[in-house]
């Protein structure tokens, strides 16, 4: 009986990428969980240090291996790939933490942009983090910053409030929180969806400035800028496709209210709720510093509880 033949050690994969017909070989990336902006169209926009590490770990974790495997192959990584999205991540995740125990280095992706925002992977950060793993933050492309840079709205402050509720009831109900902030607003939404949403945000935020910036960096990028519902009358007059961030300006800036007022508010709110969260809904109504909040709602609760601060006697 012949023996048989002998089995060849498997090749080791080349690590490396190719930018401009130039192959650039890498390192094995450090172990590690290391979280990646990709670019959110144009391919172009990737960083030489996300390429150099897409190249050098063992595994990608990614939404979508049809959508990761374009950038890669543009760059021509050969890097294996694996899914790891919101419908899988309760059994994908034990195994990418296995892996990172036996000293992988590992690499999440999104479909578009940075990880994590509006995108799975939180509890996969926080459970490598609890194991000891070290996690490193590759920054690169977001939507809702480069939104942000092209909208000519306040940028001092600003509320990412990702995608609103699809039902219009709980999307008044969410636009109506939204309200109180006192920052610019960046939201997600859909084509199908974004008339809709325009015209509850026209209703219940008022006549804001706003911009609508659809297929940001790809070919047939789009900016609209009016207030809310002039945006929402321009979006139901015709399809709207695309990936779109909407940016809404800030409330106008309130006088402060009158003691009076924030007091009668904080006794109302004591009545209800503990000391904490009472401070925390006027501050949220007024926008007055939760410092000041506490310490006059301290004197008022001291009061409601049958002492006077001043001489120590009922009032």
């Amino acid at each position: 009986m012949r023996d048989p033949p002998p089995t060849l050690p498997e090749r080791p994969r080349e690590r490396g990428y190719v930018v401009a017909g130039h192959a650039i070989a890498v390192a094995r990336a450090a172990p590690g969980l290391h979280v990646v902006a990709t670019p959110i169209g144009n391919l172009g926009d990737i960083t030489l240090r996300a390429l150099a590490v897409l190249a050098g770990v063992d595994l990608i974790a990614c939404e979508d291996t049809r959508v990761t495997r374009k950038l890669l192959d543009r760059y021509g990584i050969e890097t294996p790939l694996t899914p790891y999205h919101d419908h899988n991540a309760a059994t994908a995740r034990p195994k990418l933490l296995r892996r990172l125990a036996e000293g992988a280095a590992i690499a999440l992706v999104s479909d578009a942009g940075t990880p994590l925002v509006s995108d799975p992977g939180f509890k996969l950060v926080r459970e490598a983090r609890d194991a000891g793993h070290a996690v490193t933050a590759l920054p690169g492309a977001s939507a809702s910053l480069a939104a942000l840079a092209i909208a000519g709205l306040p940028t001092d402050q600003f509320f990412f409030g990702g995608f609103l509720p699809p039902k219009q009831e709980a999307r008044r109900a969410r636009i109506a929180e939204l309200a109180r902030i006192p920052a610019t607003l960046v939201l997600y939404e859909t084509g199908p969806r974004v008339a809709a949403a325009l015209e509850d945000l026209a209703a219940g935020l008022g006549s804001r400035e706003a911009a609508l910036c659809r297929e940001l960096t790809k070919l047939h990028e789009e900016v609209r800028r009016g207030d809310l519902a002039e945006l929402a009358k321009s979006c139901a007059q015709g399809e709207v496709r695309g990936e779109i961030v909407l940016v809404v300006g800030p409330p106008p800036a309130q006088a402060r209210p009158a003691d009076a007022d924030v007091d009668s508010l904080l006794r109302r709110a004591l009545a209800r709720v503990s000391l904490k969260d009472a401070v925390g809904e006027v501050a949220l109504a007024t926008g007055l510093p939760r410092r000041e909040l506490y310490q006059r709602a301290l004197v008022l609760a001291e009061r409601q509880n049958g002492v006077d601060e001043k001489d120590g006697t009922p009032p």
